[in-house]
């Protein structure tokens, strides 16, 4: 039988940032951060100009005002199964009504082989219509394509197309078959509409209502784009969070939580319009302590941006970026089990699973991904752990792709990118670990003092310096290392004086000289 789940919704507001957490059975499973000096860019909509087209990498750059060019594969140009931005899983994008050819020809284009090379007749200079599909990131340009789509609460239009697509997860034939005939009444030719979850019951009146929505921010759309030259922004979505509530708020949603009068006014009544069944599930929180403390979702989020997760059984797990993708390793930790190897080993790689994918889809990684298992000779045991990776996997809106676990442990999956990490959110690098996570040792930093000193006594005459450093290596220089310093003197010649400041961080140092009176660390 399988377990019931809770779900609920939590908005916190800020001076620093707008935070939604999506909690499962009391554990944290989604958390989005809107911060007020970033404007969210997936799902808007430019007037672009083509700035270079390169046939060899089956892409063009186009240029939308933002500090680096948008990049647009050629497979983002005219292919009908580009409709992530709208933040519909899989099953929601529903199947428009189409020829047997027209069936088939799609089929092939949702093979997960490599799509072959397309001669594409874009020109330098062109002006183009492009919708952002995935954030910019470590200094690349946003990702975008030419099939655009603006997404409402119930329904989905997409110009220079000719369809009624309805939602998979509405199974009742005959509600397919009432909520296809309400959208032929109103659908334009040349466009495509795609019925969403939440359409299910509502009457024609409100779906109307949506649409002319819809209609109305394309025909403003359309007025724009004539009336100016490109690159120009034409359509904006909504904010992170009211996209979030509009595309997330399904029924099996139970309660939402606000501590924002501003939010909780706002959500009410667009749910008097779209959904009136929803209004009594949202709750403006009034307690004293801050929502997210309350409801233990604070410590749960530091924990999230942790390196190493541990798991019940005593076991744990490791998360390490690199720059081309995460590793995920897998560890027994303090288990102890009572099986053999074999049982112990599928214990705790059965729980890792489960807690790595949970821990992808809260913080949103995407890339490839490597989940490094401990050895099972197994290979029993191994299809195990990879059907217990895929089920879990299934709770995420994101799309992946799993292979199975070879012979030596390791998993090899990606999962698609479209806004920033929950890391990249809400932390920034180090300033003094760039990005590292380690800092030169004491005595690696007292070899570069040293090397300074070899090279600044070649130049300069001064012979009274003061060398200010992080208290920590003035302690070692002045308790452990004090011999050190007396050589330094001999050595070089210089009356030398520690001092510790700990505003200097630990892999640096400055020099000052009292003669001169002045800073002269970067003399050298």
């Amino acid at each position: 039988m399988a377990e019931e789940i809770v779900k609920e919704m939590f908005i916190n507001e800020s001076a620093g940032s707008t935070r939604l957490a999506i909690v499962e059975n009391g554990r944290l499973v989604e958390l989005y951060v809107e911060r007020p000096d970033y404007q969210r860019m997936v799902g808007s909509i430019y007037k672009g100009v083509v700035e270079n087209v390169i046939p060899g990498m089956q892409a063009a750059f186009v240029d939308i005002s933002y500090a680096a060019n948008a990049f647009l594969p050629f497979a983002e140009i005219g292919s009908p199964n580009n409709l992530d931005y709208v933040t519909l899983t899989e099953e929601e994008l529903g199947e428009p009504e189409k020829t047997p050819a027209t069936r088939s020809k799609d089929r092939r284009s949702r093979s997960p082989s490599k799509p072959a090379t397309r001669d594409i007749d874009l020109k330098t200079g062109q002006e183009i219509l492009v919708q952002i599909i995935k954030e910019p990131f470590a200094g690349k340009g946003p990702r975008v394509t030419t099939d655009v789509a603006i997404p409402g609460r119930l329904l989905v239009l997409v110009p220079n197309s000719d369809f009624i697509g309805i939602s998979k997860k509405i199974n009742d034939k005959y509600e397919v078959r009432r909520l296809r005939k309400i959208v032929e009444s109103f659908k334009p030719d040349g466009f495509g509409i795609i019925v969403r979850t939440v359409s299910e019951g509502r009457d024609q009146k409100i779906l109307t209502r949506d649409f002319n929505n819809l209609w109305q921010s394309w025909s403003e759309l359309e007025k724009l784009s004539t009336s100016k030259p490109g690159p120009l922004l034409l359509y904006q979505d909504l904010t992170t969070t009211d996209s979030v509530i509009r595309d997330l708020l399904s029924p099996d949603v139970d309660k939402v939580i606000i501590d924002s009068k501003d939010i909780h006014k706002r959500l009410t009544s667009y749910l008097r319009d779209v959904s009136p069944s929803q209004v009594n599930l949202v709750e403006f929180y009034r307690g004293k302590a801050p929502i997210f403390s309350n409801h233990d979702i604070e410590g749960q989020i530091d924990k999230s941006l942790q390196r190493k997760v541990w798991l019940k059984s005593g076991g744990y797990i490791v998360l390490e970026h690199t720059e081309a993708m995460l590793v995920i390793d897998v560890n027994s930790g303090r288990f102890i089990g009572k099986g053999d190897h074999e049982q112990n080993s599928l214990k705790i790689n059965l729980e890792a699973a489960r807690e790595a994918a949970r821990q992808l889809r809260l913080r949103d990684i995407g890339g490839l991904i490597i989940i490094d298992f401990i050895d099972m000779q197994q290979e029993a045991n191994r299809k195990k752990i990879y059907n217990e990776l895929v089920k879990e996997l299934k709770k995420d809106r994101a799309r992946v792709a799993v292979s199975p676990i070879t012979e030596f442990g390791l998993l090899e999956m990606t999962r698609e990118r479209v806004r920033l990490s929950l890391l990249h959110s809400v932390s920034e690098e180090c300033p003094t670990c760039k990005g590292l996570g380690r800092v030169p040792s004491k005595d690696a930093m007292i070899t570069a003092i040293d090397s300074w000193l070899r090279r600044f006594r070649t130049n300069h005459k001064d012979r009274r310096l003061i060398i200010t450093v992080h208290s920590s290596l003035a302690e070692y220089l002045n308790e452990t290392k004090s011999k050190v310093v007396k050589n330094f003197m001999w050595q070089h010649w210089v009356w030398l004086e520690i001092k510790a400041d700990d505003a200097i961080s630990p892999d640096n140092f400055r020099v000052y000289s009292k003669r001169r009176k002045t800073d002269v660390t970067d003399e050298v």
